[in-house]
């Protein structure tokens, strides 16, 4: 019997390693326990499904999750192949119709002569063996005992903490007459973005109802830990009454053509569908009651009728001590042939998980053809997510990609978007001559494998 991969998760960062591996013509195993259990915050059998935020993010180069997403193209990402056939219209970032993008990866995963598809519950890590690896990519939604068992062997409890997930309103349940399109600075168009806006007096109101909002109270045995990059909103209002406005409501660059001046705040509305049918309110996660969500945001201008579709949540993420239990290759350093890929492994993201995912399948294929292990170069954003993963903090927190996760120019005193741009000029020729050396170094690859 020939080497088999078996990787528990078809999420992001799952069935991209599973791409990786597969393309390469290494057979795959991938496990996904719906429909047979859905985690709190999935709605549908679909393989990939976003439930955050239908968003990617900054595309320019000079954003690091830009940079990252430009990257993992070159790389031949599956999930970055599926993101620009699902695109929807989102200014400046990268958006995509929820139910196109993981419809599309489902086929292209289910088509795979080298994937298996096998719907089951896992409970405990599958054995692992230098035949047989293991790649661990559950995601921020572990399930309790697959969890307990990653403790076990790990030698120390899992650090949780909660993301949260923003409300989605149905667009013909929003007051047109009351709010207005608009990019941020104008950037992408004006077709991207709805701007609900607020004057001084409502937005102190607001504020208020907010902090006395009844919220759904943490269990007893919940250690609430937030991530700093999807705070829910009334942690923020908490540190202070302007914390929003120079937040998620920030009116900075946005130009209400009733008064033709910038708004005290606003409420930023994403396209959530190809259609529009619905719009995700940026920045909303929360963790209000859904009556409580009900009434406070009938007080934005434009949402007095609102429908909110989805109620905003908060949940779990679970994830390990990074630097002390990985080593470069994301291997379990006490659990050998055990690997982690996305969330669970330390980094932050939609992108940095299938980002996470594609380095791991790599790695590993390189491992199983016995080729030396080729890491990408620290100067990349896929490099910066093994730094990040690498570094020693007090209490370590998973992060996003960003500029510090890479090292920084050399005697350049450049503005800050030029210094992004120089910083992103140097990835992309060092991840191609990267792309090309591990291309030269395939020996005789399958017919149907892709080398870039």
């Amino acid at each position: 019997m020939g080497v088999e991969v078996t990787i528990v998760g078809a999420g992001l960062a799952g069935c991209e390693a599973a791409w990786q591996l597969a393309e390469r013509g290494i057979s795959v195993r991938l496990l996904e326990q719906k429909p047979h259990r859905r985690t709190p915050a999935q709605t549908t059998d679909h393989l990939c499904e976003l439930v955050c935020s239908n968003s990617l993010r900054g595309a320019a180069l000079v954003n690091a999750v830009g940079l990252l997403k430009e990257e993992m193209r070159r790389a031949g990402s599956l999930i970055m192949t599926c993101a620009e056939e699902a695109k929807v219209p989102a200014g400046g970032a990268l958006a995509v119709d929820r139910d196109v993008f993981s419809a599309s990866i489902t086929a292209r995963i289910r088509n795979h002569p080298k994937i298996t598809l096998d719907h089951r519950i896992v409970n405990e890590i599958p054995e692992a063996t230098a035949e047989a690896p293991v790649i661990l990519a559950t995601g921020p939604l572990t399930g309790d005992e697959l969890a307990a068992d990653l403790a076990n062997k790990i030698g120390q409890a899992q650090l949780a903490y909660y993301d949260a997930i923003a409300p989605i309103i149905a667009a013909d349940s929003i007051d047109w007459d009351k709010v207005f399109k608009q990019s941020r600075w104008d950037k992408g168009g004006d077709d991207a973005y709805v701007n609900c806006p607020f004057d001084q007096a409502g937005y102190e109101n607001f504020v208020r109802e907010i902090v006395a909002a009844k919220k759904v109270e943490p269990r007893s045995f919940e250690d609430v830990r937030y991530f700093e990059g999807c705070l829910p909103i009334e942690v923020m209002a908490s540190r202070g009454e302007k914390t929003l406005a120079f937040g998620p409501m920030k009116p900075a660059g946005l130009t209400d053509p009733k008064t033709g001046r910038w708004p005290y705040a606003v409420v930023q509305l994403r396209q959530e569908d190809a259609a529009a049918t619905a719009y995700n309110m940026v920045g909303f996660q929360t963790r209000m009651t859904y009556g409580e969500q009900a009434r406070v945001f009938r007080m934005i201008p434009g949402l007095e009728n609102a429908e909110i579709q989805r109620f905003g949540t908060v949940h779990r993420n679970t994830f390990v001590n990074a630097p002390d239990l990985l080593d470069d290759t994301l291997q379990l350093k006490n659990a050998p042939h055990v690997f982690l890929a996305g969330q669970i492994s330390g980094v932050e993201g939609y992108v940095e998980s299938a980002g996470c995912g594609l380095l791991c399948g790599r790695m590993l294929a390189d491992r199983l053809q016995n080729k030396p292990i080729s890491h990408p170069p620290k100067t990349t954003a896929l490099g910066g997510l093994l730094t990040h993963l690498s570094r020693k903090q007090d209490r370590f927190e998973p992060s996003n990609i960003t500029w510090a996760c890479m090292p920084p120019l050399e005697n350049r005193r450049l503005k800050k978007k030029d210094r992004y741009q120089v910083m992103a000029d140097r990835a992309l020729a060092d991840l191609d001559a990267w792309l090309g050396h591990a291309a030269r170094a395939a020996a005789a690859p399958p017919s149907d494998v892709i080398i870039l």
